[in-house]
């Protein structure tokens, strides 16, 4: 009787010990995501997410443009925030930030690098990414990829009939109002974000999450942060381009810019691109896609984005999108196609992505800021994740005259 239970024994561990090794790669991917905001690996998972992730690549341009550097400026010494006095260097201490880079008349006049981050080290972007896939939209408009932003999701996505996106147009997506509903908080780990990461780690694909989601509202009318819209919004890029997003951003947006360093993209099993937040890329070429906003879509001469398409994006063209408090929304900041525009902005508008990765734009003060961080406060401390930035962008803003006459076409 015992050599049997033995043998059971035996037979059982063979077995887990089998399977253990088929899954060891989701196992350890599923562990690498769940402890991957944790204090002790945050900096070197955010510095190499190629490395944890199935990715593509954005090759760099054979000729890059490459903007002057004059290393002259000095940051304000405090900045005022929700009454406080907030000193700058425990801010950025206190934020593990990795990289901040200011760009004033297309030159490069602050840089640092922190925390492991080198010139030629890529940074995920985490929503950052938003705003790229909505340059990539404007520009797919442009080309009549795409027919209108009025099209319904379904038009070009015939599998999410009978979902949350039925009835949802491109507009609506662009602009995080596609009543979708969702839980977005990072702090609840049953939140429908943390449950797509895990979903995610263990191999399955962005799409058949996204057609897992429900409607809760009526599209068009409340403004909710929903990351998979941005993730629909890939889906129907690659439709009416018949590229993938890494092809599409190479040859219109990578190549034509003269983007310095090769970025990926991390990737399903599927092969499709992370839009809501996967891009890795340095901290210049972040940079270069803000002045390349800053100037209205131009860069040195060529059209790479469509002039009235950024216009439109930080419209905020209906009572849910406005900034401040809002009955029709959920967010404290006004929203554009996939931009957020700040409270008594003076025309700023920003890329924002979780734990302060941040591309500020200040187009009458010709101003960029770029900061990058692996913020392991982000779940606890909210006044540092959201308000205490953009004061702190604010502060920096008020260093440099205003430019009334602003002509933001790139000589």
């Amino acid at each position: 009787m015992l050599s049997k239970i033995l043998k059971f024994f035996g037979i059982l561990i063979l077995v887990l010990t089998i399977v253990a090794l088929f899954n060891y790669e989701k196992i350890n991917k599923l562990r690498k995501v769940i402890s991957l905001f944790e204090k002790e690996n945050i900096v070197e998972n955010f510095l190499h997410m190629e490395d944890i992730n199935e990715t593509s690549t954005l090759i760099k341009s054979s000729s890059p443009t490459r903007l002057p550097v004059n290393i002259s400026h000095q940051l304000p010494k405090n900045f005022q925030s929700n009454g406080q006095n907030i000193d700058v260097q425990n801010f950025i201490d206190r934020s593990l930030t990795t990289g901040l880079m200011i760009i004033h008349k297309d030159t490069i006049i602050f840089e640092n690098y922190m925390n492991g981050l080198t010139p030629e080290t890529t940074h995920i972007s985490w929503s950052m990414a938003k705003s790229f896939i909505s340059g990539m939209i404007g520009i797919a408009v442009e080309e009549g990829k795409i027919k209108s932003i009025e099209d319904q999701v379904t038009d070009y996505l015939p599998q999410f009939k009978g979902t949350g996106y039925e009835n949802v147009t491109i507009k609506d997506a662009l602009e995080m109002s596609s009543g979708v509903g969702f839980n977005e908080d990072y702090s609840d780990f049953n939140s429908d974000i943390n449950r797509f990461g895990r979903y995610f780690a263990l191999g399955q694909s962005f799409e058949k999450f996204a057609l897992s989601l429900k409607n809760s509202r009526k599209p068009g009318t409340y403004n909710h942060y929903v990351s998979i819209d941005t993730q629909v919004l890939g889906m129907v890029l690659k439709k009416a381009t018949g590229k993938t997003i890494t092809e599409y951003m190479q040859e219109k947006i990578w190549t034509p810019m003269g983007m310095e360093d090769d970025a990926q993209w991390i990737i399903d099993e599927d092969g499709m691109e992370l839009a809501l937040g996967g891009l890795n890329a340095t901290m210049r070429d972040f940079g270069k896609y803000g002045l390349l906003y800053l100037h209205e879509g131009n860069w040195f001469g060529k059209q790479i984005v469509p002039q009235n398409w950024i216009k439109k994006s930080i419209a905020m063209d209906g009572p849910h999108l406005q900034p401040g408090a809002n009955e029709f929304s959920s967010n404290d900041m006004g929203y554009g196609f996939q931009w957020w525009i700040p409270q008594d902005a003076d025309g700023a508008f920003l890329a924002s992505g979780i734990y302060n990765q941040h591309i500020y734009i200040q187009p009458n003060r010709d101003l960029v800021i770029v900061k990058l961080s692996a913020n392991y406060h982000f779940k606890t401390d909210k006044d540092l994740e959201k308000r205490q930035h953009i004061d702190f962008f604010k502060s920096i803003v008020q260093q440099f005259p205003k430019n009334i006459m602003a002509d933001n076409s790139v000589e």
